[in-house]
């Protein structure tokens, strides 16, 4: 089947682009605004980055060397020893001034985030409110995460300890182009909490929205050389930030993330990787079909599938599964596609050629070998070059690539199952574990279904925001799919050393008080017993 034959059941294609918003790419990204958010990133070459919604040049850009890098690394190392000694109050404080200054300035960076992803509007602000509340939860709650901690001696009354954490120095961070302001300064904020420099290599295709982020926390009173970027081909510039940083966070392809984990382990430096997905939802026979079916559009189809823990299976139990469906596809069929920067449309583009292609083949590979196109399968260039329809596959089968590969698109292949093992065995059964979702009436049910799902996170009627904007809690894969969490303590603590400080008073931790070896070696004996009585930890 080619792109141009529509599938039965969608007929004469309902899904119509959103008439086009009255800003042009033209009018956001002026030379005026490219200079400005440039400005202090060393480069001594030139690239450009491009709009999906037409494929034309959005700007001229600085490309960066592996010498650039390293200078940008020697700046941002000076920086950090003073960055390093601001009380973290004040570090914090950052973060709640730039918490108010992206919801205020929020316009400009929803259309930089829309001409450089091609994402629909509302799928945009997702990321706004992402970066809004780990600003505000890490402006809060940073200072609690690194205070220094009293801990239990080795003998109490007599060994004091104290945890403290310190500052990793400079990270090295890589991110991807999906979600250009959540994963880039969403993941830098608690490093600068913690008291770190960062130097970031954005995607270079979405870098303005990462440079103006930049540019509002050094307005929010982030020190400038605390927050280097440099800009260039990942294969060349992602190696060196590898080779310098003192920790690395890495948001990317599995295959890229195992390189990235071998550079930093050959250095002996941390590493935080949140990587692949082939993430599942289970429809249980007693969920609310009508809300699991919303749900299942806004879980597949947000920013039009490019975004890690999206839906790509749909396991729906056999005596719910047609009324399922035909719901739906019913609104997967009523989805508006457009390219306009304002709101309205319920789904964007895809960014560009190759993850078109993928979506072309794993569609095309599914029908040819059975699969029946219940929705979508047709690219969409009336409306721009990277737009294809959402896709829904039913009758999908072993060996179709898209059974077990990452689409990274706006496909979802729906099975049948009988019963709850079969359904939990099914989705466990991938090498990745980033996401799931379980749909059922019944609270406790849903709650021992997710606790057998090997994934890192789970929603019960939700497809991925809830766990997502859950802050306090840690978010990220098991498996192939990553390393590490972020979010909550451990999405700070990890850009932190630990220390231990035990102050030992009054008696050795060695015979003493006219004691011999034998001696002190019973008396440690009933010690330990005693601890053990009195419930000592």
């Amino acid at each position: 089947m080619t792109d141009a034959q529509a599938p039965e059941l969608t007929g004469t294609n309902p899904l119509a682009p959103t008439p086009e918003g009255a800003r042009t790419a033209a009018d956001v990204v002026t030379p005026e605004l490219v200079a400005q958010l440039t400005k202090g990133v060393a480069g001594s070459g030139r690239t450009a980055n491009h709009t999906p919604f037409t494929g034309e040049k959005l700007a001229d850009l600085p490309e960066s060397t592996p010498e650039d890098v390293a200078g940008a690394f020697e700046r941002a190392r000076a920086a950090q020893a003073v960055w390093a000694r601001t009380p973290v109050r004040q570090r914090a404080a950052v973060l709640l001034r730039f918490h108010d200054l992206v919801l205020a300035r929020q316009a400009e960076v929803l259309d930089l985030i829309q001409l450089e992803t091609g994402k629909a509007r509302l799928h945009a602000h997702e990321e706004v409110q992402a970066v809004a509340v780990a600003a505000r939860h890490y402006g809060r709650k940073g200072p609690a995460y690194l205070r220094p901690r009293r801990h239990t001696g080795a003998v109490p009354t007599l060994t004091k300890v104290t945890e403290l954490r310190h500052p990793r120095g400079v990270v090295g961070q890589i991110a991807p182009w999906n979600y250009p302001l959540e994963l880039s300064v969403g993941d830098a904020i608690p490093a600068f909490v913690a008291g770190n420099a960062v130097v970031m290599k954005p995607d270079t295709e979405t870098c303005l929205t990462a440079l103006w982020a930049r540019d509002l926390l050094i307005e929010a009173g982030l020190p400038a050389e605390v927050f280097q970027v440099v800009l260039g081909e990942g294969p060349v510039v992602g190696p060196e930030v590898v080779r310098h940083a003192d920790y690395v966070s890495f948001t990317g392809s599995t295959r890229t993330g195992r390189e990235v984990a071998q550079g930093a382990a050959a250095r002996l430096v941390g590493v935080s990787l949140e990587l692949g997905g082939k993430n599942a939802m289970l429809v249980l026979e007693d969920a609310d079909i009508e809300k699991a079916a919303a749900g299942a559009v806004r879980a597949c189809f947000s920013s039009a599938g490019q975004l890690c823990i999206s839906i790509e299976r749909l396991y729906v139990h056999e005596s719910v599964a047609d009324a399922f469906l035909e719901r739906f596809a019913a609104r997967t069929r009523a989805m508006r596609l457009g390219t306009s920067l304002s709101y309205g449309a319920d789904m964007g583009s895809l960014v560009g050629d190759r993850q078109l292609e993928t979506v072309r083949r794993h569609v095309a590979d599914a029908v040819e070998r059975g699969a029946k196109l219940v929705a979508g399968g047709v690219a969409r260039p009336d409306i721009g070059p990277y737009f294809y329809e959402p896709t829904i596959l039913d009758g999908v089968a072993a060996p179709m690539t898209v059974c077990a590969e990452e689409t990274f698109g706006p496909v979802v292949s729906v099975y049948r199952f009988k019963t709850e093992d079969e359904a939990v065995e099914h989705a466990n059964s991938t090498p990745y574990g980033l996401n799931s979702a379980v749909w059922t009436k019944d609270a406790r049910r849903g709650r021992d279904v997710a606790a057998r799902l090997r994934t890192g996170t789970v929603n019960i009627n939700e497809g991925y925001a809830s766990a997502y904007g859950s802050v306090q809690s840690p978010m990220g894969g098991m498996k192939d799919s990553g390393l590490g969490r972020r979010h909550g303590s451990e999405g700070i603590l990890k850009y932190t050393e630990a220390q231990t400080v035990a102050q030992q008073r009054l008696l050795p931790m060695a015979p003493s008080l006219g004691m011999d070896d034998e001696k002190y070696a019973a008396f440690m004996s009933r010690s330990l017993r005693l601890m053990k009585a009195f419930r000592f930890r």
